[in-house]
Protein backbone atom coordinates (compact mmCIF):
# COMPACT_ATOMS: atom_id res chain seq x y z
CA UNK A 1 0.00 0.00 0.00
CA UNK A 2 1.06 3.57 -0.55
CA UNK A 3 2.40 5.34 2.50
CA UNK A 4 -0.32 7.10 4.49
CA UNK A 5 1.07 10.46 5.57
CA UNK A 6 -2.13 11.61 7.19
CA UNK A 7 -3.48 10.29 10.48
CA UNK A 8 -6.48 8.07 9.76
CA UNK A 9 -8.72 5.51 11.45
CA UNK A 10 -8.99 1.91 10.28
CA UNK A 11 -11.44 -0.81 11.27
CA UNK A 12 -10.99 -4.50 11.97
CA UNK A 13 -14.33 -6.31 12.31
CA UNK A 14 -15.01 -10.05 12.46
CA UNK A 15 -18.72 -9.80 13.22
CA UNK A 16 -18.25 -10.32 16.97
CA UNK A 17 -15.67 -7.72 17.94
CA UNK A 18 -14.72 -4.43 16.32
CA UNK A 19 -11.39 -2.61 16.63
CA UNK A 20 -10.74 0.98 15.57
CA UNK A 21 -7.04 1.79 15.26
CA UNK A 22 -5.09 4.73 13.86
CA UNK A 23 -1.82 4.90 11.96
CA UNK A 24 -0.98 7.74 14.35
CA UNK A 25 0.94 5.94 17.09
CA UNK A 26 -0.71 2.57 16.19
CA UNK A 27 -3.39 3.84 18.56
CA UNK A 28 -6.42 1.73 19.51
CA UNK A 29 -9.26 4.26 19.83
CA UNK A 30 -12.15 1.82 20.37
CA UNK A 31 -12.61 -1.90 20.96
CA UNK A 32 -16.13 -3.28 21.09
CA UNK A 33 -16.61 -6.69 22.73
CA UNK A 34 -19.72 -8.53 23.95
CA UNK A 35 -20.84 -8.82 27.57
CA UNK A 36 -22.71 -11.75 29.19
CA UNK A 37 -25.90 -10.75 27.32
CA UNK A 38 -24.11 -10.39 23.99
CA UNK A 39 -24.29 -6.60 24.13
CA UNK A 40 -21.29 -4.86 22.58
CA UNK A 41 -19.45 -2.36 24.73
CA UNK A 42 -16.42 -0.17 24.06
CA UNK A 43 -13.87 -1.19 26.69
CA UNK A 44 -11.01 1.27 26.05
CA UNK A 45 -10.62 4.93 26.99
CA UNK A 46 -10.23 7.30 24.07
CA UNK A 47 -11.66 10.07 21.91
CA UNK A 48 -14.24 10.25 19.12
CA UNK A 49 -11.86 11.99 16.71
CA UNK A 50 -8.11 12.02 16.18
CA UNK A 51 -7.73 15.72 17.07
CA UNK A 52 -7.22 15.22 20.83
CA UNK A 53 -4.53 12.61 20.15
CA UNK A 54 -2.76 14.95 17.74
CA UNK A 55 -3.10 17.79 20.24
CA UNK A 56 -1.55 15.57 22.91
CA UNK A 57 -4.54 15.65 25.23
CA UNK A 58 -4.34 11.87 25.70
CA UNK A 59 -1.99 10.49 28.38
CA UNK A 60 -0.84 7.70 26.02
CA UNK A 61 -4.38 6.39 25.44
CA UNK A 62 -4.25 3.25 23.29
CA UNK A 63 -0.89 3.79 21.62
CA UNK A 64 2.36 1.89 21.17
CA UNK A 65 5.18 3.58 23.06
CA UNK A 66 8.88 3.36 22.19
CA UNK A 67 11.72 3.25 21.29
CA UNK A 68 11.95 2.45 24.99
CA UNK A 69 8.79 2.22 27.08
CA UNK A 70 8.63 3.34 30.69
CA UNK A 71 11.25 5.37 32.55
CA UNK A 72 14.98 5.72 31.91
CA UNK A 73 16.80 7.22 34.89
CA UNK A 74 17.81 10.85 34.32
CA UNK A 75 17.44 10.25 30.58
CA UNK A 76 20.93 8.76 30.36
CA UNK A 77 22.54 5.46 29.48
CA UNK A 78 25.91 4.20 28.26
CA UNK A 79 26.21 1.58 25.53
CA UNK A 80 29.54 0.28 24.22
CA UNK A 81 31.32 3.15 25.98
CA UNK A 82 29.19 5.89 24.43
CA UNK A 83 26.91 7.96 26.65
CA UNK A 84 23.50 8.79 25.22
CA UNK A 85 21.20 11.56 26.47
CA UNK A 86 17.42 11.41 26.11
CA UNK A 87 14.78 14.12 26.53
CA UNK A 88 13.59 14.58 30.13
CA UNK A 89 9.79 14.51 30.13
CA UNK A 90 8.72 12.89 33.42
CA UNK A 91 10.16 14.49 36.53
CA UNK A 92 13.94 13.99 36.26
CA UNK A 93 13.55 11.02 33.89
CA UNK A 94 12.82 10.14 30.28
CA UNK A 95 9.49 8.37 29.71
CA UNK A 96 8.08 6.32 26.81
CA UNK A 97 10.66 7.21 24.17
CA UNK A 98 10.88 10.96 24.75
CA UNK A 99 9.03 14.06 23.61
CA UNK A 100 8.06 12.57 20.25
CA UNK A 101 8.09 8.82 20.75
CA UNK A 102 6.55 6.17 18.50
CA UNK A 103 3.12 7.14 19.86
CA UNK A 104 3.36 10.60 18.28
CA UNK A 105 4.36 9.73 14.72
CA UNK A 106 2.38 8.63 11.68
CA UNK A 107 3.19 5.04 10.76
CA UNK A 108 2.97 3.62 7.25
CA UNK A 109 0.09 1.23 6.59
CA UNK A 110 1.91 -1.74 5.06
CA UNK A 111 -1.09 -4.08 4.83
CA UNK A 112 -4.79 -4.09 5.71
CA UNK A 113 -6.66 -7.39 5.33
CA UNK A 114 -10.37 -8.10 5.78
CA UNK A 115 -12.07 -11.48 6.25
CA UNK A 116 -12.51 -13.87 9.17
CA UNK A 117 -9.14 -12.91 10.67
CA UNK A 118 -8.78 -9.26 9.70
CA UNK A 119 -5.43 -7.58 10.34
CA UNK A 120 -3.51 -4.37 9.83
CA UNK A 121 0.26 -3.93 9.74
CA UNK A 122 1.97 -0.63 10.50
CA UNK A 123 5.61 0.21 9.79
CA UNK A 124 7.88 2.96 11.06
CA UNK A 125 11.56 3.68 10.56
CA UNK A 126 13.18 5.53 13.44
CA UNK A 127 16.34 7.43 12.53
CA UNK A 128 19.73 7.39 14.20
CA UNK A 129 19.67 10.00 16.95
CA UNK A 130 15.88 10.31 16.99
CA UNK A 131 14.92 11.30 20.55
CA UNK A 132 18.55 10.60 21.48
CA UNK A 133 18.60 6.88 20.67
CA UNK A 134 21.36 5.23 18.62
CA UNK A 135 20.96 3.76 15.15
CA UNK A 136 18.28 3.43 12.52
CA UNK A 137 15.51 1.06 13.61
CA UNK A 138 12.83 -0.57 11.45
CA UNK A 139 9.67 -1.31 13.41
CA UNK A 140 6.49 -3.19 12.50
CA UNK A 141 3.29 -3.72 14.49
CA UNK A 142 0.45 -6.00 13.39
CA UNK A 143 -2.99 -6.14 14.99
CA UNK A 144 -5.01 -9.28 14.12
CA UNK A 145 -8.41 -10.54 15.22
CA UNK A 146 -7.27 -14.16 15.45
CA UNK A 147 -10.63 -15.54 16.64
CA UNK A 148 -14.11 -14.24 17.35
CA UNK A 149 -13.02 -12.75 20.68
CA UNK A 150 -9.22 -12.63 20.47
CA UNK A 151 -6.96 -9.73 19.53
CA UNK A 152 -3.26 -10.33 18.87
CA UNK A 153 -0.49 -7.75 18.58
CA UNK A 154 2.90 -8.67 17.13
CA UNK A 155 5.67 -6.08 17.35
CA UNK A 156 9.10 -6.42 15.75
CA UNK A 157 12.09 -4.09 15.57
CA UNK A 158 15.34 -4.57 13.67
CA UNK A 159 18.36 -2.32 14.33
CA UNK A 160 20.04 -1.51 11.02
CA UNK A 161 23.47 -0.21 12.01
CA UNK A 162 24.00 0.27 15.77
CA UNK A 163 23.13 -1.64 18.91
CA UNK A 164 20.21 0.03 20.67
CA UNK A 165 17.83 -0.49 23.56
CA UNK A 166 14.33 -1.47 22.38
CA UNK A 167 11.30 -2.02 24.57
CA UNK A 168 7.87 -1.38 23.08
CA UNK A 169 4.62 -1.37 25.06
CA UNK A 170 0.93 -1.20 24.19
CA UNK A 171 -0.61 1.47 26.41
CA UNK A 172 -4.36 0.90 26.14
CA UNK A 173 -6.47 1.97 29.13
CA UNK A 174 -8.95 -0.85 29.82
CA UNK A 175 -12.32 -0.70 31.52
CA UNK A 176 -14.18 -3.95 30.89
CA UNK A 177 -17.47 -2.49 32.16
CA UNK A 178 -17.27 0.09 29.36
CA UNK A 179 -15.10 3.15 28.87
CA UNK A 180 -17.77 5.43 30.38
CA UNK A 181 -18.65 3.29 33.40
CA UNK A 182 -16.58 4.90 36.17
CA UNK A 183 -13.68 3.34 38.06
CA UNK A 184 -12.07 -0.09 37.78
CA UNK A 185 -11.76 -0.50 41.56
CA UNK A 186 -14.35 -3.33 41.50
CA UNK A 187 -12.57 -5.19 38.68
CA UNK A 188 -10.64 -8.21 39.90
CA UNK A 189 -7.11 -8.86 38.72
CA UNK A 190 -4.87 -11.88 38.90
CA UNK A 191 -1.27 -11.12 37.92
CA UNK A 192 0.98 -14.11 37.32
CA UNK A 193 3.94 -12.59 39.12
CA UNK A 194 5.47 -13.37 42.49
CA UNK A 195 7.75 -10.32 42.40
CA UNK A 196 7.82 -6.64 41.53
CA UNK A 197 10.66 -4.21 40.89
CA UNK A 198 10.20 -1.61 43.67
CA UNK A 199 10.77 2.03 42.78
CA UNK A 200 12.24 5.16 44.31
CA UNK A 201 10.60 8.59 44.74
CA UNK A 202 10.86 9.30 40.99
CA UNK A 203 9.40 5.94 39.93
CA UNK A 204 12.77 4.46 38.93
CA UNK A 205 13.38 0.84 39.99
CA UNK A 206 15.88 0.47 42.84
CA UNK A 207 17.33 -2.64 41.18
CA UNK A 208 15.76 -5.02 43.68
CA UNK A 209 13.42 -7.88 42.76
CA UNK A 210 11.01 -8.02 45.68
CA UNK A 211 8.43 -10.70 46.61
CA UNK A 212 4.80 -9.52 46.59
CA UNK A 213 3.65 -12.02 49.21
CA UNK A 214 2.11 -10.31 52.22
CA UNK A 215 2.08 -6.89 50.53
CA UNK A 216 -0.64 -4.81 48.80
CA UNK A 217 1.07 -5.75 45.51
CA UNK A 218 0.05 -9.40 45.80
CA UNK A 219 -2.32 -10.33 42.96
CA UNK A 220 -1.19 -13.95 42.71
CA UNK A 221 -4.82 -14.90 43.33
CA UNK A 222 -7.82 -12.95 42.03
CA UNK A 223 -8.35 -9.80 44.07
CA UNK A 224 -10.34 -6.59 43.67
CA UNK A 225 -8.08 -3.81 42.43
CA UNK A 226 -9.60 -1.49 45.04
CA UNK A 227 -8.93 -3.79 48.00
CA UNK A 228 -5.44 -2.51 48.88
CA UNK A 229 -4.97 0.39 46.47
CA UNK A 230 -5.10 2.95 49.30
CA UNK A 231 -1.96 1.33 50.73
CA UNK A 232 0.19 2.14 47.69
CA UNK A 233 0.06 5.93 47.55
CA UNK A 234 -2.01 7.27 44.66
CA UNK A 235 -2.39 3.84 43.07
CA UNK A 236 -0.55 1.07 41.26
CA UNK A 237 2.13 2.02 38.74
CA UNK A 238 4.55 -0.86 39.10
CA UNK A 239 6.43 -3.40 37.03
CA UNK A 240 5.54 -7.00 37.82
CA UNK A 241 8.03 -9.80 37.12
CA UNK A 242 6.08 -12.36 35.07
CA UNK A 243 7.47 -15.51 36.66
CA UNK A 244 4.60 -17.91 37.41
CA UNK A 245 2.12 -17.95 34.51
CA UNK A 246 1.44 -21.08 32.50
CA UNK A 247 2.75 -21.14 28.92
CA UNK A 248 0.76 -21.56 25.74
CA UNK A 249 2.07 -21.36 22.18
CA UNK A 250 5.28 -19.65 23.28
CA UNK A 251 3.53 -17.02 25.39
CA UNK A 252 2.99 -16.92 29.12
CA UNK A 253 -0.14 -15.96 31.02
CA UNK A 254 0.43 -12.42 32.33
CA UNK A 255 -2.86 -11.27 33.81
CA UNK A 256 -6.56 -12.06 34.13
CA UNK A 257 -8.84 -9.05 34.47
CA UNK A 258 -12.56 -9.37 35.19
CA UNK A 259 -15.47 -6.96 35.54
CA UNK A 260 -18.19 -8.36 37.83
CA UNK A 261 -21.02 -6.29 36.31
CA UNK A 262 -20.70 -7.17 32.62
CA UNK A 263 -18.91 -10.49 33.38
CA UNK A 264 -16.34 -9.57 30.73
CA UNK A 265 -12.95 -11.20 31.21
CA UNK A 266 -9.61 -10.36 29.62
CA UNK A 267 -6.78 -12.89 29.74
CA UNK A 268 -3.52 -11.44 28.48
CA UNK A 269 -0.62 -13.58 27.23
CA UNK A 270 2.84 -12.28 26.33
CA UNK A 271 6.47 -13.17 25.74
CA UNK A 272 7.73 -10.05 27.56
CA UNK A 273 9.43 -10.37 30.98
CA UNK A 274 7.48 -7.61 32.74
CA UNK A 275 4.04 -6.05 33.09
CA UNK A 276 3.44 -2.44 34.10
CA UNK A 277 0.23 -2.49 36.11
CA UNK A 278 -1.06 1.09 36.09
CA UNK A 279 -4.39 2.24 37.52
CA UNK A 280 -4.76 5.56 35.67
CA UNK A 281 -3.62 7.51 38.72
CA UNK A 282 -2.96 10.72 36.80
CA UNK A 283 -6.11 10.78 34.67
CA UNK A 284 -8.00 13.85 35.80
CA UNK A 285 -11.32 14.89 34.23
CA UNK A 286 -10.43 14.16 30.61
CA UNK A 287 -13.48 14.46 28.34
CA UNK A 288 -13.51 11.40 26.09
CA UNK A 289 -15.85 9.52 23.76
CA UNK A 290 -19.47 10.60 23.83
CA UNK A 291 -18.67 13.26 26.42
CA UNK A 292 -17.67 10.69 29.04
CA UNK A 293 -15.49 12.24 31.75
CA UNK A 294 -12.52 10.04 32.65
CA UNK A 295 -11.19 10.45 36.17
CA UNK A 296 -8.62 8.83 38.44
CA UNK A 297 -8.74 5.00 38.38
CA UNK A 298 -11.19 5.03 35.44
CA UNK A 299 -9.14 2.33 33.72
CA UNK A 300 -6.18 0.01 34.09
CA UNK A 301 -3.18 -0.31 31.79
CA UNK A 302 -1.59 -3.73 31.29
CA UNK A 303 1.69 -2.86 29.58
CA UNK A 304 3.84 -5.92 28.95
CA UNK A 305 7.41 -4.72 28.56
CA UNK A 306 11.09 -4.98 29.34
CA UNK A 307 11.80 -3.84 32.89
CA UNK A 308 11.88 -0.05 33.43
CA UNK A 309 15.38 1.47 33.31
CA UNK A 310 16.74 -1.96 32.28
CA UNK A 311 19.44 -0.28 30.19
CA UNK A 312 20.99 0.99 33.45
CA UNK A 313 20.37 -2.13 35.58
CA UNK A 314 22.77 -5.01 34.81
CA UNK A 315 20.72 -7.53 36.82
CA UNK A 316 17.53 -6.85 34.79
CA UNK A 317 16.89 -8.73 31.51
CA UNK A 318 18.75 -6.86 28.76
CA UNK A 319 16.76 -4.68 26.35
CA UNK A 320 19.71 -4.16 23.99
CA UNK A 321 19.27 -5.46 20.44
CA UNK A 322 22.24 -5.83 18.09
CA UNK A 323 22.27 -5.09 14.36
CA UNK A 324 21.28 -8.33 12.66
CA UNK A 325 19.22 -9.24 15.71
CA UNK A 326 15.49 -8.77 16.10
CA UNK A 327 13.25 -7.57 18.91
CA UNK A 328 10.03 -9.58 19.03
CA UNK A 329 7.14 -8.85 21.39
CA UNK A 330 3.73 -10.51 21.10
CA UNK A 331 0.57 -9.99 23.12
CA UNK A 332 -2.66 -11.98 22.93
CA UNK A 333 -5.83 -10.49 24.42
CA UNK A 334 -8.41 -13.23 24.97
CA UNK A 335 -11.86 -11.94 25.83
CA UNK A 336 -14.62 -14.06 27.34
CA UNK A 337 -17.47 -13.91 29.85
CA UNK A 338 -17.74 -15.88 33.08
Amino acid sequence: MAEQKNPQLFELNNGTMKLLVSNYGCTITSLFIPDKHGNLGDVVLGFDTLEPYLNRVAPYFGCIVGRVANRTKEGKFTLNGIEYTLPINNGPNSLHGGLKGFDKVVWEVAEHKQGDNPSITFKYRARDGEEGYPGDLSVTATYTLTSKTTLRLDMEAVPENKPTPVSLAQHTYWNLAGHNSGTILDHTAQIFAKHITPVDQTQIPTGEIKPVEGTPFDFTTEKKIGTSIHEVGIGYDHNYVLDCGEEKAGLKHAVKLKDPVSSRVLNLWTNAPGLQFYTANYVNRIVGKGGAVYGKHSAVCLETQGFPNAINEPNFPSVVVQPGGKYEHSMVYEFSVE
